[in-house]
């Protein structure tokens, strides 16, 4: 069982909450990068429940809505130190991804977010053609 040693500690946990530290930020922590032709963004969201989880793109804002529920009011509780309630994040992304395809996987308290390149943000060769030569392929 947890015993409770110091008065202020519950004020600490509550500040902790609202404002984050470096260590536990209050937003959903994040991370991103890039594999080949797409970006990976996973979200940590543990205890979510995969029914509460919203993920809308409008023009090129990715937002994310989540929530993790209130614990029962008619338990005594000994700690509480996990955010609950709902929590949302916004990315804004480039124009060279391809909002139209974006896929999400939630597993293990994990959501994954796959953002392709657009085929139009590609390099891509360009042929030059002339009068005197062949035809020749350069790179763009």
């Amino acid at each position: 069982m947890l015993m409770r040693t110091d008065p202020f500690r519950d004020l600490d946990r509550l500040t902790q909450q609202i404002f984050g530290t470096a260590a536990r930020p209050a937003v959903m922590p994040m991370d991103a990068w890039r594999e080949g032709d797409r970006f990976v963004v996973e979200f940590d969201l543990p205890g979510v429940n995969a029914d509460s989880l919203d993920l809308d793109v409008e023009r090129n804002t990715l937002t994310v809505h989540a929530e993790r529920p209130a614990l029962d009011e008619n338990q005594e509780m000994v700690a509480a130190e996990r955010p609950r309630g709902v929590f949302s994040r916004q990315l804004f992304l480039g124009e060279n991804l391809d909002t139209d395809k974006i896929e999400a996987n939630y597993e293990a308290g994990v959501l994954r977010v796959t953002i392709p390149v657009a085929e139009r943000a590609k390099p891509r060769k360009i042929e030059i053609s002339s009068a005197d030569s062949e035809r020749k392929a350069v790179n763009a």
